[in-house]
């Protein structure tokens, strides 16, 4: 599996740039837009070929799911921490953590959570250089949660990621600092075996 989250400032042409991701078999988008209004979420949502909202996953407005056929949820650790999930429990609800204990511990209502940073980050430079999570992932015991390496993963080293317990990746800095996000993505799937 492979999702791509979204930068947090708009990209130019981002929402074209989605849509051809989809149309070359990207499994999920993480919409994280910390700093738009409703209105701009919304607008950025229609932009995105409805083909693919049930596709899309919200880090916030999640009032606006509705509207869109969006039944995917993503909760920060500190938002699962203070249970502010619970009357998402019927919808697909995915989290963050950022240790493998933390991982162990989550309960089978969580379709997946993202670990990170597995590699030093690409988009937030000088995170993740003294991370020890791509070794720790061997101390795995909860399979009832999917886990999503993400932090510094790109065409070049995500085949050593699924050398390891990993159910997919995601990608936000490979895609988005790239000249061609595109090929980036095609080149990342053709280095995988799925």
């Amino acid at each position: 599996m492979i999702i791509v989250i979204t930068p947090e400032e708009v990209v130019q042409n981002e929402t074209e740039i989605i849509n051809e991701l989809f149309q070359e078999g990207l499994n999920l988008l993480h919409i994280r837009k910390p700093f738009i209004n409703a209105e701009e979420m919304k607008d950025f949502i229609q932009k995105i070929d409805f083909e693919f909202h049930q596709k899309l996953v919200l880090h916030s407005h999640y009032d606006l799911a509705e509207n869109f056929n969006i039944s995917r949820f993503h909760f920060r650790e500190v938002d699962r921490q203070n249970v502010l999930y619970q009357s998402f429990t019927d919808k697909t609800i995915s989290t963050s953590v950022h240790d493998i204990e933390s991982f162990n511990h989550l309960n089978k209502e969580w379709e997946y959570a993202f670990i990170s940073p597995v590699f030093p980050s690409i988009s937030k430079k000088g995170y993740g250089e003294n991370s020890t999570i791509s070794n720790d992932i061997k101390k795995r015991d909860n399979s009832n949660v999917r886990l999503i390496a993400l932090g510094g993963i790109n065409e070049n080293n995500i085949h050593h990621v699924f050398d390891n317990n990993i159910d997919g990746v995601a990608l936000l800095g490979a895609i988005w600092e790239s000249d061609k996000p595109l090929n980036v993505f095609k080149k990342c799937k053709q280095n995988i075996l799925y």
